[in-house]
């Protein structure tokens, strides 16, 4: 344990802070408690994966009786989609992180009617290199007309952005990309063309 508590000291004093957290993580996981070191708390050190009490609020009487679905086609996870399914020629899509059909009750009316669909989690999902070669199909070849990206207001639906981003600057096509940032309480907080 002397040894542990050395490393992370030095962890400490060279200001690798990451590191530092990283290697507090990994010995919680493995149930190995050090003396006077703190315990890192459940998430993993993202504010947006601390753990959060809401108020659920009374649904309100409109609209009556179920909403249909407006979803259009299957499979919708970025990682299962053929970006060259003919759904998505010349479609205005929508690239959802996975928490904000969750977060808002108003999902396929207000955001999904009239797109094709694929969702993702920048923080979650791994081989993201796969999604940026798809993106590059969805802009490139099926001519999508316009995407819009539906992230939450947490700090690694960020990476979702830079994605979609990074793959429409290595494109020919230029297809216009709208950022609508929802909160936790599905709020529309930000709702721009960039």
């Amino acid at each position: 344990m002397n040894t542990i508590r050395a490393h992370l000291n030095h962890l400490k004093e060279h200001g690798e802070i990451g590191y530092y957290r990283q290697a507090l993580q990994i010995l919680q996981e493995h149930h190995i408690v050090i003396e006077g070191e703190p315990v890192p708390a459940a998430g993993s050190g993202c504010p947006g994966s601390r753990s959060q009490s809401l108020e659920v609020r009374t649904p309100s009487p409109e609209p009556a009786g179920r909403q249909p679905s407006q979803l259009s086609h299957w499979p919708i996870q970025l990682h299962l989609i053929s970006p060259s399914a003919g759904h998505f020629k010349n479609s205005d899509l929508l690239v959802a992180a996975d928490c904000t059909a969750f977060t808002l009750g108003h999902f396929h009316q207000t955001y999904l009617a009239g797109k094709t669909l694929i969702i993702a989690c920048p923080k979650l999902d791994t081989q993201q290199e796969v999604y940026l070669e798809k993106i590059k199909v969805l802009i490139d070849v099926a001519a999508v007309n316009t995407i819009t990206l539906l992230i939450m207001q947490v700090p690694c639906c960020g990476g979702l952005v830079r994605l979609v981003q990074t793959a429409a600057g290595q494109c020919q096509r230029k297809a216009p990309i709208k950022v609508i940032v929802i909160d936790i309480k599905g709020e529309e907080l930000r709702n721009e063309w960039l």
